[in-house]
């Protein structure tokens, strides 16, 4: 089961503040699914996860809520 991680009505950068500082309590391996309205988490979350060498597993537009399956790497 993924760890939801309630990121809606954020804007940036605090997704991304709000998801590294999640990916450091969690091990490798370990899924977080976001939950975003903030469109420019397009371009960030999947850099941030080129950068950290996370794996996005999925990402999804619907309407205004936009949703990341982020599977964490070995570095957080």
């Amino acid at each position: 089961m993924p760890i939801i991680l309630d990121s809606r009505r954020l804007l940036c950068p605090m997704p991304v503040i709000r998801l590294q500082q999640l990916a450091e309590q969690l091990s490798a391996g370990e899924q977080i699914e976001m939950h975003c309205t903030d469109v420019g988490v397009l371009h960030d979350i999947p850099a941030w996860c080129r950068i950290k060498g996370h794996h996005m597993l999925n990402a999804a537009q619907q309407a205004d809520l936009i949703v990341f399956l982020i599977q964490l790497g070995e570095t957080s």
